[in-house]
């Protein structure tokens, strides 16, 4: 079995991150302290991965970061992965951008492939379980987005208080009867929301439909729209804008128009939901931070001289309301206060 990082950390008595980084950004560490990693992976027969030296053999002053994303014909990554880049240059990382098409089985090929060649990886609404995902990076320094983890650091939405904004705003314009049209079921996010918006619809008074799963499409959303417009609920939260557009067209072919009839909701709050006709309510994830961050926690395991704990960063999400919701039929301020008195 060929020697590993974890050997070479090991009889250099350095962490992990130490023995990384002197293969990754030498200038950040004590010319003895490289000295000895070096000696240490010359004694044992270690050799670095093309990731992590330069073409001369020599140690490489920059890291190079694998960023996995489900599905970069979505908005919402284009944002995150465009903060990313940027927010990674000035960190000295180059960002190296895969596309796993929310398959997990690419999603292991990839992180399989990659795992020795690169310095670090951002995996972002992975479908494979959060262990495996660990397991598969072995040494390589890891940040999750969109999914936790008591192994790894990780960046997350709070989707709970946006879902929380939203039910509140469509019960006061009357709607009792929401519906959830549901993305992936291999979606983690997808199974937090289904678990948040439950609680949260009970604590509201609201009757709640959870549709089946759906590709977290437009063409998806499309085909949501009949089970919405059938469930009888005069409002619906999309798993995301794509979603919510795809059931807004959906709904307009049945003949419901959107909001007179049914109110839609998306999340995310892509530029999409700006241009849209009617403009689309949507909760706002700040993913162009969430790409900052990922950056952040990665340039720290590898620059921490000791291993740090795996930290999960929670960001705000905020309910931005466009021309796509509205009051259920009849609905007038002074009949909601009647009903609540």
């Amino acid at each position: 079995m060929n020697p590993t990082l974890t050997d070479v950390a090991q009889r250099a008595g350095v962490s992990l991150s130490t023995a990384s980084r002197a293969f990754s950004d030498p200038d950040r560490i004590g010319r003895d302290t490289l000295r000895r990693i070096i000696g240490a992976a010359e004694e044992i027969g270690y050799v670095a991965s093309a990731g992590r030296r330069s073409r001369s053999g020599l140690p490489t002053r920059s890291a190079t970061v694998a960023m996995i994303v489900p599905d970069i014909g979505n908005p919402v990554w284009a944002s995150f992965v465009k903060a990313a880049q940027a927010h990674g240059w000035n960190r000295r990382q180059t960002v190296v951008l895969t596309d796993t098409d929310g398959s997990p089985d690419r999603e292991r090929e990839i992180i399989g492939e990659l795992h020795e060649r690169v310095d670090g990886f951002v995996v972002c609404s992975p479908r494979l379980p959060a262990h495996d995902i660990v397991e598969l990076c072995g040494d390589t320094p890891l940040v999750l987005v969109n999914r936790t983890s008591d192994e790894t650091s990780s960046v997350v939405p709070d989707a709970a208080d946006g879902l929380r904004q939203a039910l509140e705003y469509l019960r006061v314009l009357g709607h009792e009867h929401v519906a959830y049209a549901q993305g992936s079921p291999l979606s983690w996010s997808n199974q937090t929301r289904v678990e948040a918006i439950r609680q949260l619809a009970d604590q509201t008074d609201i009757e709640l439909e959870v549709l089946g799963w759906q590709a977290e499409t437009v063409a998806g959303g499309q085909a949501a729209a009949a089970s919405v417009v059938a469930s009888g609920a005069t409002a619906v939260i999309a798993h995301n804008d794509l979603m919510a557009l795809g059931i807004i067209a959906g709904a307009a072919a049945l003949g419901v128009e959107v909001p007179a009839e049914l109110s839609v909701i998306g999340i995310d709050d892509t530029p999409l939901a700006e241009v849209g006709r009617p403009t689309l309510t949507s909760i706002q994830v700040p993913m162009s931070r969430a790409g900052v961050m990922s950056i952040d926690m990665l340039h720290q395991q590898l620059t921490a001289e000791t291993p740090a704990e795996p930290r999960t960063v929670t960001l705000p999400t905020q309910l931005v309301v466009r021309q796509s919701t509205g009051p259920v039929a009849g609905w007038t301020p002074a009949r909601r206060e009647r009903s609540d008195a």
